[in-house]
């Protein structure tokens, strides 16, 4: 048997407001409220990463391609960590990820993915070579001296 949940997600999610906002607890439709909820993090999570790994992308082919910086990069650079900063702003509950080893790692894995679509043929470390600080800071802007990985 279908539901209004599977068949229509905006209607169903209206309907559930109204029974909260009215105080019709035992109508609710706890389990899929419940998943929604999640979904929730969990998408602003995604952007999270989806965010970090196209400012490593930059970051990288800067450092790998110099003769082909150019302004464009620069601007997707700032405009990511802008919006990264603000991402951590209205969620603090993402910093976390930023100390989390396997998640940085997976952000780190779709940045290289990002770079070869547009250059294929980079060879890139294995490791990131710079920390979540240097990343995230206005200030920093790598050059290819300072491509290994720290200490």
């Amino acid at each position: 048997m279908s539901t209004l949940y599977e068949n229509d997600v905006v209607t169903w999610a209206e309907q559930q407001a109204a029974l909260l906002r009215a105080g019709r607890w035992s109508e609710l439709d706890i389990d899929n409220i419940a998943e929604e909820i999640e979904d929730v993090g969990k998408s602003e999570k995604r952007e999270l990463q989806s965010r970090l790994a196209l400012l490593i992308a930059h970051l990288l082919k800067w450092a790998y391609q110099p003769g082909r910086r150019s302004h464009s990069w620069v601007h997707t650079i700032r405009e990511q960590r802008d919006a990264i900063q603000q991402d951590l702003i209205k969620c603090p509950g993402l910093k976390p990820l930023l100390t989390d080893p396997a998640w940085m790692r997976q952000a780190y894995r779709y940045a290289k993915v990002k770079v070869y679509e547009d250059t294929h043929d980079l060879i890139l470390p294995d490791e990131l070579a710079w920390t979540v600080d240097q990343i995230l800071s206005t200030d920093f802007m790598p050059d290819t001296a300072i491509i290994s990985p720290p200490a």
